[in-house]
C-alpha cells in the first residue's frame, strides 16, 4: 500500500492532503506550460496579422483615394457639357424632379433631351 494512502474502516483508500497538493501541482505545470505555448501562438498571430493589417488599411485608402479622383474627374467632364435652361425647365416640369438632377441627366447624356427624357422614364 502506498505511504500516502490511508484507510478508513471500511477499508477504502483515501486521499491525504499531500496527495492532493502533488496532483494540483502537476496540473498547474501543465496548464501554465499550455498557457506558454498559447501566448507564444497569439503573439505570432498578432504579429502576423499586424503588417497585413497595415497593407490592407493602405490598399484601402489607396482605393478611396483613386475613387475620389475618378469621381471629381467625372465631375469635371460633366461641367464641361453644355446644356439650355429650357431643357432642364422642360425636364423639371415633365418628370416632377429636381432641377439638380434633371440637369445632372441632361449633362450625363451630351444635352440631348431626349435621350435624358427616355432615361428617367425607364
Amino acid at each position: 500500500m502506498p505511504k500516502s494512502k490511508e484507510r478508513k474502516e471500511d477499508d477504502t483508500e483515501v486521499e491525504t492532503a499531500e496527495d492532493k497538493a502533488n496532483k494540483d501541482k502537476k496540473h498547474d505545470d501543465g496548464a501554465s506550460d499550455l498557457e506558454k505555448v498559447t501566448d507564444y501562438a497569439e503573439e505570432k498571430e498578432i504579429s502576423s496579422t499586424g503588417n497585413e493589417l497595415e497593407d490592407a488599411i493602405v490598399a484601402i485608402i489607396n482605393k478611396q483615394n483613386q475613387k475620389a479622383a475618378e469621381k471629381l474627374a467625372r465631375e469635371r467632364e460633366l461641367a464641361k457639357v453644355p446644356v439650355n435652361k429650357e431643357d432642364i425647365e422642360l425636364i423639371v416640369s415633365e418628370m416632377e424632379i429636381s432641377k439638380d438632377r434633371a440637369d445632372r441627366c441632361l449633362r450625363e447624356h451630351g444635352g440631348d433631351v431626349i435621350a435624358a427624357l427616355t432615361t428617367l422614364v425607364k
